[in-house]
This record gives C-alpha cells, sequence and structure tokens, in this order.
C-alpha cells in the first residue's frame, strides 16, 4: 500500500549532546555532506512516540465534536524528507519569522473540522491561536489496523530524532561522512542509527510471526499429508494388483488403469478442498477485517490453491499408480 510517505533510504537517529544544542547548525553540516538530500528533525518517533491533544476550537466547531489530534513537532524540510505531498497551501519555511504560530494538518484533520478552505483560518490549540498555512494529503504513521488519524505539524526547537534522506547507491559512502559528524558534535558517542522501514516493520511484527509459523505448519503438514498419501497409494496397488492384471488381460489400457487408481484419491482431495476452502475464507475474511485497510479476497485465490492441492495429491500418488499400472500381468496371475 502507498502510504503516503517515502520511508525507503531515510535514516534516523537520536538527537543528543551537543548537536542538541546546536540542532540548526547540526542540520547545516549534514545538508553539506555530498549524498545527503535532506536532513530535518522531529519531537517523538514517526511511528510510535508523538502527543495528542483533545482542547481543540475552530469556526463551526459544534458542542458534541471531540477529536484526539495526533500533534508532531518538526524542523524545517521534514516533511520535504518525507516527501509527504502537500494537498494546498505551503510548508514551513526559514524565511517567514511567524512559523511559531502555524500549524499545518493533514486532510483527514480538516474533513473531520468540516472547513472547506481551511488555508488562512484560525484555530485555537490549548487557548493558543495557531494558523492553517497548509494541508497535507494523508499518510500512514500508524499501522494499516487504524485509520488515517486527524493530526497536525507545528514547527518546534525541540528535538529527539534526525531524520536523513540518503541518495540511492552512495548510503555506504554517506553515512561514513555523517559519522564523522556527528563525532564532531558528540565526542564518544556512538551513531546508532537505524532505516526509517525498519520502525513501520516493527509495526507488524506479530503477523510476521505468524507468516513464518504458517509456512512452517502449512509445509509440515503437506509433508504429512503427501506420505499419508503416497502410503495409501501403495496399500491401495498392491492389494488390487491381480485386479489390475484381469483388466490389462482383457484390455485395458495404462491410462485407463491410472485413471482407476486415482479415481478414489481424486474424490478423498475434492471432498476435503470443498471442506476446508469456505472455512478458510471465513478465517481470512475475518482475519482481514481487524485492518482498517485490507485487500478484497478475490475467488481464484481460493480456485488457484484447490487446484495446487490436486496437483500435488496426483503427483505424490502418481508414482504408484504408474508402477502399478505397467506391472506386467503375468506377474499379478502366476499365482492363480
Amino acid at each position: 500500500k502507498n502510504l503516503g510517505i517515502e520511508k525507503d533510504h531515510v535514516i534516523t537517529f537520536a538527537l543528543e549532546g551537543n548537536a542538541k544544542k546546536r540542532i540548526a547548525t547540526f542540520i547545516a553540516e549534514i545538508n553539506k555532506i555530498s549524498g545527503v538530500i535532506n536532513a530535518s528533525y522531529m519531537e517523538g518517533d514517526l511511528t510510535s512516540r508523538h502527543g495528542g491533544i483533545y482542547h481543540a476550537d475552530w469556526e463551526g466547531k459544534r458542542p458534541d465534536q471531540m477529536v484526539d489530534f495526533s500533534n508532531i513537532g518538526i524542523g524545517y524540510d521534514l516533511i520535504e524528507t518525507l516527501d509527504i505531498e502537500m494537498k494546498e497551501g505551503r510548508s514551513f519555511s526559514e524565511n517567514l519569522n511567524s512559523e511559531t504560530s502555524s500549524v499545518i494538518f493533514n486532510e483527514s484533520a480538516i474533513k473531520y473540522m468540516g472547513l472547506s478552505q481551511p488555508i488562512g483560518k484560525t484555530i485555537s490549540i490549548l487557548g493558543s491561536e495557531k494558523e492553517i498555512v497548509g494541508v497535507v494529503k494523508d499518510f500512514h504513521f500508524e499501522s494499516l489496523y487504524k485509520s488515517v488519524q486527524p493530526c497536525y505539524f507545528y514547527l518546534t526547537s525541540e528535538a529527539n530524532n534526525i531524520l536523513v534522506k540518503i541518495e540511492q547507491g552512495t548510503e555506504q559512502a554517506t553515512l561514513a561522512s555523517l559519522d564523522k559528524v556527528f563525532k564532531v558534535y558528540n565526542q564518544g558517542l556512538p551513531m546508532d542509527y537505524k532505516f526509517l522501514d525498519e520502525d513501520y516493520q516493527k509495526l507488524y511484527i506479530s503477523e510476521q510471526r505468524v507468516t513464518r509459523l504458517s509456512q512452517y505448519f502449512a509445509g509440515l503438514a503437506i509433508i504429512i499429508s503427501c506420505l499419508g498419501l503416497f502410503g495409501l497409494a501403495s496399500f491401495s496397488a498392491e492389494r488390487r494388483l491381480k485386479e489390475i492384471g484381469i483388466r490389462k488381460v482383457l484390455g485395458a489400457s495404462v491410462f485407463g488403469i491410472i485413471q482407476l487408481l486415482s479415481s478414489d484419491f481424486t474424490k478423498m482431495v475434492l471432498i476435503a478442498i470443498l471442506i476446508a476452502l469456505p472455512l478458510s475464507y471465513l478465517i481470512t475474511q475475518r482475519w482481514l477485517e481487524s485492518f482498517a485497510y485490507r485487500i478484497d479476497l478475490a475467488w481464484w485465490y481460493f480456485a488457484g490453491t484447490g487446484i495446487l492441492a490436486l496437483l500435488i495429491a496426483w503427483i505424490t500418488v502418481g508414482l504408484q499408480t504408474v508402477k502399478a499400472a505397467n506391472i506386467n500381468p503375468v506377474k499379478c496371475l502366476r499365482d492363480e
């Protein structure tokens, strides 16, 4: 899914030591590094730690309207660093002096407030008047279990994290240069960085674990089922050797014998598929409903799975049925 944010090739690391006291200078030095596309800072963490407020008033607000606005304190160029698309208005600008009283909302917040022409309007946040200077398109800063929440950006001089967008293919050299700049401001402290996409991956750790376990158990179930089918096919073929010999003497073809031996197994697998597919559809649909954003289940997911299961069953019993069908009828009937 398009998250509305560019998380690839963006690193983040904690702002600490002398760099925290001289944020503007530190950011300026980072932007001079070859391979750095843009750099900025933010207060808190994009995917987990950000503030929230309930006390906000705006023109036309109804008495029953109560909403938790996520508020994200950022520095100049943070929106550009993450390639968050502006829907209308502008981003924060270093060329203007009154930006501390400016805010930028996302689409969901504007829609909730019912503002048709938000740019230039004021909103009271915790008793302080703020001017709406821009609206960004909705982006996902939480997991897809939740719909995009109303949020706004505000300019702050306080920061916890630095975000740096690096040019693709220059990561190693750029990180080495970035580490040198970091050590100038923070001697003795390691630059413990991580890529922003790792933070987004952490939102789905439980799903990733379930995926791996499902793969292992599904593979194990398929192996056990194939062993059972193989053994049953061997037993069935051995038990019907004389019948096979008589049929071949009477003119039955090899294909006819294979079809005869495989038909019983095909029926069993088809019955299993008819039982399993509705159950799997209901379970999968129930799981998907826990996400605010989800795919639609197509019929061919299940039809393809059923056909694949049938092919696996045919391949498993195929060796035994082909071997039995090609047996010399003299060997089958010489005891009679």
